[in-house]
Parts: structure tokens; C-alpha cells; sequence
């Protein structure tokens, strides 16, 4: 099992990071809640992770903070919730709030993020409730952007990242071009997108 990596952060393309650890090069899928705080690319990254063994492929997931990698576990044990929505879940609510919305059955908030309709929710709250507890007390998320780098086509990269996320193409280009993009990296445009979703 790998459960955490330091290396140097070689690519930063939503959601996939590549880190080279010791002269190997590890392919990471990581939410944007992590990816907004990551420096800039060919500084050192931390990331704890999570190893997924399948039949066709070895999947590895980032997370800048043990609460988020808590909360990615939990949801892969309910009915219906596979890691790429696991991943858009997080890259849409920080876990002490989702923690709040659980507990207070709030169907509302978890239905605004993208792929999660009433069903879904309901299901969430009613297999969470009982695991939520502590997630508020954990005490290490901290989700901020990182200084801002050049990325050659931020506004293309921020639509492949809403792609990754599970929205349609069309719907993630109108999203992103609904927003200012001027001077924003591509994980500034996501993390606007997700707001203004949030808000609505």
C-alpha cells in the first residue's frame, strides 16, 4: 500500500498530477480541493494517498490532508459512489462542511454539486450520519490557492478539468466562459466555477 508521497511536482493538469519520487514518476488523480493548494509546478510536494487495485488498471489518488483521504475512504463504502465521484465531491465541499450537511440532512447543498441528485444524497446522509463525528475536529484541512503560475491555456485546461469532473463537455466550456477569466489559472477558473454553482 502507498500511503503518502514527497516528491517533486512535475505536471499539474486537473485532476491529475505527476510526481517524480526518487526517479519514478507516479500518476496521481487528486480532487481540486487539493490541487488549489499545491505550489507551483517543480517545487516539493507532500500528498497522502490511496492506492486502488482493479482488474484493467492501479489507480492512485492524492490528497493534501489526512481528513480528505478519510472522507474519500467513506464515500467509496457507499452504495453507488465510485472514486470520480468521490473526487468531485471534494473538490466541491471541504469536509468539515460536508460533516455539517450530513448532520443536518441538508439534501439542498450535497444536490448542488455536480453528478449528485436527491437519491444520491439521501443515500449519502442516511449511510454517513453514522461516520461523520469527528471530520469537523480533524484540524488539518486547509484549502487556499497557491500563488499563481503560468498554464498556457488556463481557460481549455479549467474546461478538461470540469470534463474530468463528470460535467458535460458543452456545460463545462458555458461554465467556465461564464466566469472573468482574465489572469486566472486554470485551477482559479475551476474553483470560481464551483462557487458560483454552490451560490445558485
Amino acid at each position: 500500500m502507498i500511503g503518502r508521497i514527497r516528491g517533486l511536482l512535475l505536471e499539474k493538469t486537473p485532476p491529475r498530477l505527476l510526481v517524480d519520487c526518487q526517479g519514478v514518476g507516479y500518476e496521481i488523480e487528486a480532487s481540486m480541493a487539493t490541487i488549489w493548494t499545491l505550489p507551483e509546478v517543480g517545487q516539493e510536494v507532500t500528498l497522502h494517498t490511496q492506492l486502488m487495485v482493479r482488474e484493467d488498471a492501479h489507480l492512485l489518488f492524492g490528497f493534501a490532508t489526512v481528513a480528505e483521504r478519510r472522507l474519500f475512504q467513506s464515500l467509496l463504502k457507499v452504495n453507488g459512489v465510485g472514486a470520480r465521484m468521490a473526487l468531485t465531491i471534494l473538490s466541491g465541499i471541504q469536509p468539515d462542511e460536508f460533516a455539517v450537511c450530513i448532520q443536518r440532512g441538508d439534501t439542498a447543498r450535497l444536490t448542488g454539486l455536480p453528478g449528485i441528485g436527491k437519491k444520491t444524497a439521501e443515500r449519502l446522509i442516511i449511510e454517513m450520519r453514522d461516520r461523520v463525528g469527528d471530520w469537523a475536529a480533524a484540524g488539518d484541512a486547509v484549502f487556499t490557492a497557491p500563488p499563481g503560475q503560468y498554464i498556457p491555456d488556463p481557460v481549455a485546461d479549467a474546461v478538461s478539468g470540469l470534463i474530468a469532473l463528470g460535467y458535460k463537455p458543452q456545460e463545462a466550456s458555458r461554465l467556465v466562459h461564464a466566469v472573468d477569466s482574465g489572469g486566472k489559472t486554470s485551477e482559479a477558473l475551476i474553483r470560481e466555477v464551483l462557487r458560483s454553482l454552490a451560490k445558485s
